[in-house]
């Protein structure tokens, strides 16, 4: 009977050596699409989002044209590369994202969606959680870059200028 079980063992080890083992890849056609697909809103990132990349580990990079500024229910700034590692209902550990928050600008970390039932969504800026309605974010907001220069430190940093 052991001969058996070897040549079994033995034809098990040919087929899937020959037979190609195919890994299904889900392609998305946009960075909203990918955000759904994960249980998060789709309008996470603006519209004007040029391309992105998930790895297999989860890390999502979005790529946008220039840093550029849109409006939920506060304003939030997008650098020119956002990262952030997704996995489904949370983009946690991010980077190239900030908000407004009393005159301060404030890195968002993550971004969580617990209960998609709840209807709200979690915003943690690393001084505090925000709890928002997640019909904020249904839409990709319009991001705007006029004015915008990051080089110059404190509040001019990110297009402030003052009115004469």
């Amino acid at each position: 009977m052991a001969p058996r079980s070897l040549e079994a063992i033995f034809l098990v080890v040919v087929v899937l050596a020959v037979v190609p083992v195919t890994v299904t890849a889900v392609a998305y056609s946009s960075i909203h699409e990918v955000l759904k697909s994960h249980g998060l809103p789709a309008g996470l990132f603006p519209e004007s989002v040029k391309s992105y990349n998930l790895d297999q580990r989860g890390l999502l990079e979005v790529h946008l044209d220039a840093p550029c500024m849109a409006k939920y229910e506060t304003r939030v700034l997008f650098e020119t590369v956002v990262r952030g590692n997704l996995s489904f209902g949370q983009l946690k550990g991010m980077q190239g994202l900030s908000q407004e928050e009393l005159f301060l600008w404030l890195p968002v970390k993550d971004i969580i969606v617990d209960d998609p039932s709840s209807g709200l969504i979690l915003i943690d800026i690393g001084l505090a959680h925000k709890q928002l309605s997640r019909s904020l974010f249904e839409d990709p907001p319009v991001c705007r870059s006029q004015g915008l220069s990051l080089k110059i430190p404190g509040r001019k940093s990110i297009g402030f200028h003052d009115q004469r």
